[in-house]
């Protein structure tokens, strides 16, 4: 099977951030981190969140796809409680990276932590090509 590579970000030399394997866009989990490796949002959950999003979308568009594309998605969090306590915020910024209502499969983890600590959430999702 042919697969098609996307490197770029931050890590770009120790991990791929989207794999394409078919129909199928496996995209690594998106931090709130530019292009250079800053952090986006100190403390500030709602800030991390667009700015992982922001990289999702980014990525997608270099294989011509979109957010509708995405088909599940999993939420690797510092702090489930603050997470579910703010929901109703997070959720809609959520929303507006994807213009509606999303329509995806969705999982949300609790972690100790991730790659820098400063992070509070990571979001890895899976696309599918049409």
């Amino acid at each position: 099977m042919k697969k098609q590579i996307e490197r770029s970000g931050a890590f770009q030399e120790y991990i791929a951030e989207a794999v394409k394997a078919g129909n199928n866009i496996y995209i690594s989990g998106q931090v709130s981190l530019d292009e250079e490796g800053n952090l986006v949002g100190t403390n500030d959950m709602k800030a991390q969140v667009d700015k992982a999003y922001s990289n999702v979308a980014e990525l997608l568009k270099k294989f011509g796809l979109g957010m509708d594309n995405i088909v599940d998605e999993t939420w690797f969090v510092t702090n489930v409680q603050h997470t579910m306590e703010n929901l109703d915020e997070l959720f809609e910024v959520r929303r507006k990276h994807y213009g509606k209502f999303p329509e995806v499969a969705n999982t949300l983890v609790e972690v100790k932590s991730l790659v820098m600590p400063e992070l509070m959430v990571e979001i890895k999702c899976i696309a599918l090509a049409e």
